[in-house]
């Protein structure tokens, strides 16, 4: 099985040696399940949006390093506002600002931070290297 080798804090250390036998097994229930949240996170609340609203999120993640401090459904508005703002890449994907903002108001702070991974995912990940965004929205959301 391949092993990844991830750097975890002091309390998130103790945390799995608290919760499970070993801090390897934690780490191997906890990976697996993450993935799994984020795929169903992902599906779910991808189809509560638009096309144009998935690109307007994908494209407010350019140039954006995610950090697990940031996983907030405010931190995910504060992004998308300012690119609508700064950028109009509402009016350059054809998305309704008001209408996107509602929606992502509606998410909790687990959707949101499934979209805001999907969304940097696409500009960092190279198995999309060379996708369009019109593309890794079908086929990564459809």
């Amino acid at each position: 099985m391949p092993q990844v080798a991830a750097r975890i804090t002091q309390d998130q250390e103790k945390w799995l040696k608290d919760y499970f036998k070993t801090k390897s097994a934690g780490a191997e229930f906890i990976l697996p399940w993450a993935v799994d949240v984020f795929f169903k996170s992902i599906r779910t609340v991808s189809s509560d949006f638009s096309v144009a609203e998935l690109k307007t999120i994908l494209e407010s993640h350019k140039e954006v390093k995610l950090l697990p401090n940031q996983s907030k459904q405010a931190y995910l508005l504060l992004r998308v506002e300012e690119a609508c703002d700064e950028h109009s890449v509402h009016i350059q994907h054809g998305a309704s600002k008001s209408n996107l903002e509602v929606k992502l108001r509606r998410l909790t702070d687990l959707q949101a931070t499934a979209l805001m991974i999907w969304a940097t995912a696409y500009w960092v990940s190279k198995a999309w290297n060379g996708v369009s965004v019109e593309d890794y929205v079908k086929l990564s959301c459809g």
